[in-house]
């Protein structure tokens, strides 16, 4: 037998033995010469018939033998390439094949998710008709000749439900009927805008829309039955095409008719379904022009119903002639007129906006701007300013941006994204304008603008935006020429004109702190605050690093609820001493944005609220003799005081005020506790462990301190100490911001010092009692101690009034 070698025993497993394991067959062979056991391995190869499921048939040479389900035939001499080559069968090509009841029923119900932008789709397929004309009229000036101007006019029969779309385009011959509309997803336009890429004499830049072949069958989305009559000027046959929704053909013929040929163009007529008859009024279809193709190149005129006023006779009530009739000077009385207004029908343009970002910026006025705005986006105020641009590159678009006057009211709100301020067009078409921040941030929401490019990558239905890279590219250029317009804004010689912005979009911005990391260089130095030294206007983080001192260490800022609470707290103390200026944080998104913004320009944001403040000015000696002076004072205080606070320690921060609570490093600042506590959908359990550790520190410098040192050596376990101490920790609470826990125990404890340090101030004190016995009173001046409610007195008895009745004079009782 003969030896295998390891190359070909693998092939054999991999081609014979793992299909066909317990069948024996012939082998087919090309020779049946047998070499000798001394060839070469190199030249031998072992093949199975059932490896390619044919058999050869041929003298065989030897018996076939089975070993574990595997054929082993005799060795011959050839190549795997040529026993391959004649084993595989010729491949068939097919094509595919289309169900077109299927397909058009997904054109229809699939691919559409509005049906008005039926409209949009004809209205553009009218406009690459007059664009084909147009072009190509430069080198055939004949194909112009008696067609009228060109236009699209859309008429509407309301009552039997009939939408008219008439252009005086290029039209289309019987074979172009066939080949454009009786072959689905052809494009006439796209197979036409080829021919001028390919021509060498394409003479420049086109404006034609259609690109996918689809966009007629949308006719379907509202009508039964549409019937299409054209006529090119390359035909002297006018021709009709009609096709119905559900049916899988369509017909051709020759229009006969002399009242309904036109010179030039198509005429495209929809026979509405039942329910989408509303799109047959006048006044919807004005509506839908305006929306969708406002910023076509051709003027596009709607059949509408016009009216003028007039004056006309009115017949005299025969009881008033005939008393006129009496009077002889009746005669030359003038006759009794009204006004009545008389209607008519007729076509009204209704595309009148141009689409200046066309334009070259340097030609368009600050007026036609403030137009263009007001038109298109319902506004009556002029906009704060606008940005007019041309991007090139990977991604080209021209682009009109504007700042609104005024902050939007209702539900466009600084949480709603899709505001529709950004419009897309594509080639002058409207495509969406509901984008959900995608081709502008949230904060970014209340700019308004028009974006146009010509290469856009849509969908069929051209509703949505295909490729996200393309459109984070956009993003990305839209947002860097907003912020270039808010710091024009900003850097406007009247300081009025940003002080309006920022009140009415300064949120928007703070909320791009928080939302937007990769601008945060653009958002910072157009963000506002009120400070220590500037409490009515606010200043920029410029000015406030122009007024910072040489020794400080940090912008310093505080969070509170209003200006007037924030230069009262008593964290300002030592600061305003060493006229370091501090930022008041008084709107409730403040303090996220600052702690997110983290820094500026190097300078770190410190709040002046938390504990380890670093004002510049330690002395570690001096430090060391007042925490070895009252260290025992701040045990004693916190082992009164328990788990409330974390630790008791010297302040470095105030000077007038006794103590203050601090907030932990990497803890809910005051402010920010009460923020979260007043969340409607706030997680409640969460705000014992975010509170964070509470440090409470005291002024060894107050009277009051110095008191409660003295008592913690002498007497440590004097209940006045013990609640002078409560009262501290309750009264700290409240100055630094927090919520007392038990409002009602705190209020009872400044009652009784009240009352111990007013006890006996005005009341007057009776040294002597009287002895009883008869003695006359005035009534009038008649005087009782009165008591305070609530204020004990030890010393003093509490006289009571003896009533004594008047006599007259000189007489006894």
């Amino acid at each position: 037998m003969h030896r295998l070698p390891r190359r070909s025993v693998s092939a054999i497993l991999r081609h014979g033995g793992a299909r066909h394991r317990t069948t024996a067959a012939p082998i087919s062979c090309a020779s049946t010469h047998l070499g000798s056991v001394g060839e070469t391995d190199a030249k031998v190869r072992w093949h199975s018939a059932l490896a390619s499921g044919k058999f050869n048939p041929c003298k065989p040479t030897a018996q076939f033998a089975s070993n574990n389900g595997l054929c082993f035939g005799n060795r011959f001499e050839s190549t795997a390439a040529a026993s391959d080559a004649s084993a595989e069968p010729p491949a068939e090509r097919f094509e595919y094949q289309a169900e077109v009841n299927r397909l058009m029923d997904l054109i229809v119900n699939s691919l559409y998710s509005n049906k008005e932008v039926f409209l949009r789709e004809l209205i553009s397929n009218a406009s690459d008709a007059l664009d084909k004309l147009r072009f190509l009229s430069v080198t055939e000036p004949d194909l112009l000749k008696g067609g009228g101007d060109l236009d699209i006019r859309i008429q509407t029969d309301k009552d039997n439900g009939i939408i008219h779309i008439i252009d005086s385009g290029i039209g289309m011959t019987r074979q172009e009927l066939v080949d454009c509309l009786g072959t689905i997803a052809q494009s006439g336009t796209a197979k036409f805008s080829k021919l001028l890429k390919d021509s060498k004499d394409a003479g420049g830049d086109n404006n034609l829309i259609g690109q996918f072949g689809v966009g007629f069958y949308s006719a379907f989305l509202v009508a039964d039955r549409v019937v299409v009559s054209t006529k090119s000027p390359k035909s002297d046959k006018q021709y009709v095409w009609q096709g119905e929704a559900n049916a899988s053909s369509y017909t051709i013929q020759e229009e006969t008719d002399p009242e309904k040929l036109i010179p030039r163009g198509t005429r495209l007529s929809l026979y509405l379904k039942r329910d989408d008859k509303g799109f047959a009024v006048p006044e919807r279809i004005q509506k839908l022009v305006k929306n969708y193709s406002q910023f076509v190149s051709f003027p596009i005129y709607t059949w509408q119903e016009k009216g003028y006023t007039k004056e006309v006779e009115v017949d005299e009530d025969p009881a008033e002639s005939k008393k006129d009739g009496e009077n002889e000077k009746t005669e030359v009385q003038k006759k009794k007129t009204k006004t009545v207004v008389e209607k008519y029908w007729d076509w009204e343009l209704t595309n009148e906006t141009q689409p200046i970002w066309l334009r070259n910026p340097k030609e368009v006025t600050t007026e036609d701007y403030n137009e263009f705005y007001k038109k298109t986006f319902n506004e009556y105020l002029d906009p704060l300013a606008s940005s007019h641009f041309t991007t090139e590159g990977e991604v080209e678009f021209r682009s009109i941006l504007y700042v609104p006057a005024v902050a939007p009211r209702g539900k466009d709100d600084i949480v709603n994204s899709k505001t529709k301020n950004i419009s897309l067009y594509v080639k002058r078409v409207f495509i969406s304008d509901d984008f959900d921040g995608e081709l502008f941030p949230r904060y970014l929401s209340f700019v308004k603008g028009v974006v146009d490019s010509n290469d856009l990558p849509l969908n069929v239905s051209r509703e949505i935006l295909q490729e996200s890279r393309i459109v984070r590219i956009m993003r990305k250029r839209l947002v860097r020429k907003a912020f270039d317009m808010i710091l024009g804004i900003s850097m406007s010689e009247d300081r009025a004109d940003y002080e309006k912005f920022f009140e009415n979009f300064g949120k928007h911005l703070k909320l791009g702190c928080i939302e937007d990391r990769e601008n945060h260089k653009r958002i910072a130095p157009l963000l506002r605050f009120f400070s220590s030294q500037s409490e009515d206007v606010m200043i920029s983080l410029d000015e406030y690093l122009e007024n910072m001192k040489p020794e400080q260490k940090g912008i310093y800022y505080i969070a509170s609820d209003s200006v007037e609470s924030a230069s009262n707290t008593p964290f300002l103390e030592k600061l305003l001493e060493k006229n370091f200026e501090v930022l008041y944080l008084v709107d409730p998104i403040d303090e996220v944005a600052i702690q997110n913004l983290e820094s500026y320009k190097e300078k770190k944001f410190l709040d002046i609220s938390k504990e380890d403040l670093d004002l510049g000015d330690k002395n570690e000696e001096k430090e060391k003799e007042i925490k070895q002076e009252y260290g025992q004072t701040c045990d004693w205080i916190k082992k009164r005081l328990g788990d409330k606070v974390a630790s008791v320690q010297i302040s470095n921060r105030l000077s007038s005020s006794p103590c203050v609570l601090v907030s932990g490093k990497f803890g809910w600042s005051a402010n920010m506790e009460r923020l979260m506590k007043a969340q409607t959908v706030g997680d409640t359990s969460s705000l014992e462990f975010m509170r964070g550790r509470r440090v409470f520190e005291i002024n060894p410098e107050h009277p009051i301190i110095q008191n409660l040192n003295a008592a913690s050596k002498i007497n440590p376990d004097d209940e006045d100490a013990i609640r002078a101490i409560d009262l501290l920790y309750d009264t700290a609470l409240v100055s630094s911001g927090f919520t007392p826990e038990n409002p009602a125990q705190l209020g009872g404890k400044i009652y009784e010092m009240m009352g111990l340090a007013l006890s006996g101030k005005w009341s007057t004190p009776v040294a002597e009692v009287q002895q009883p016995g008869p003695q006359h009173h005035n009534p009038e001046t008649l005087e009782a101690e009165v008591q305070h409610p609530g204020t004990p007195h030890h010393n003093t008895k509490i006289l009571e009034a003896e009533v004594v009745e008047p006599v007259e004079a000189g007489t006894q009782k």
